[in-house]
């Protein structure tokens, strides 16, 4: 393994420009175009395509092309996991997905950050931090997650919000940034309750 892609994957900074990050994101191209080109592929078909892209894909799990990720290979999904249309999970790190976890439409899971110097950013150095999304969690239409962010199980986050820090357990959240507008398990509320859709 080359020092760029060592380097992705231990969260430190690196230059993409690589042949060999190049090569998997090849391998990226053509899985992604398969699965998400038109025409009647078979249930049992887009399940091999996913489970040969993904790093692990649990039963039942259902994802509505297009998808696009950066490599795939570095996303894991939970059993029974529902994925809508155009999805985009950019992978530079671990991108985790619990059991039971309903995501809509056009939602973004991205770990890699870009550096805030203008030399370092125009030189192509990032790196990447991962994205946990725990068990049971709803993410409605149009969510963004941002990189380093971990979502508590049984949470519920709002159409259109974007989640730029941790969210415990069982809330609701919405907005941009996200802020919990109610606890969901203990039936209580910070604020007004809101329909977050």
């Amino acid at each position: 393994m080359g020092e760029n892609k060592q380097r992705m994957l231990a969260g430190e900074w690196y230059l993409p420009d690589d042949p060999e990050l190049a090569a998997d994101t090849e391998r990226r191209i053509e899985l992604c175009g398969t699965y998400n080109a038109p025409g009647a592929r078979t249930a049992a078909e887009r399940a091999g395509i996913l489970a040969e892209l993904l790093g692990t894909v649990g039963e039942g799990v259902r994802i509505r092309p297009p998808f696009h990720c950066d490599y795939g290979r570095y996303i894991s999904v939970g059993p029974r996991t529902f994925v809508n249309f155009g999805a985009v999970f950019l992978d530079a790190a671990p991108i985790t997905i619990g059991a039971d976890v309903q995501i809509g439409p056009n939602v973004q899971l991205l770990t890699p950050l870009h550096e805030l110097d203008t030399e370092r950013r125009r030189a192509g150095w990032e790196k990447a931090v991962p994205v946990t999304i725990g068990d049971n969690v709803w993410l409605g239409g149009g969510v963004i997650v941002c990189p380093g962010v971990t979502i508590g199980e049984n949470t519920v986050v709002g159409a259109g919000s974007v989640v730029t820090k941790d969210l415990p357990p069982g809330v609701l959240a919405v907005g941009n940034p996200a802020r919990i507008i109610r606890y969901l398990d203990a039936g209580t509320s910070p604020a007004s309750p809101a329909d977050p859709f």
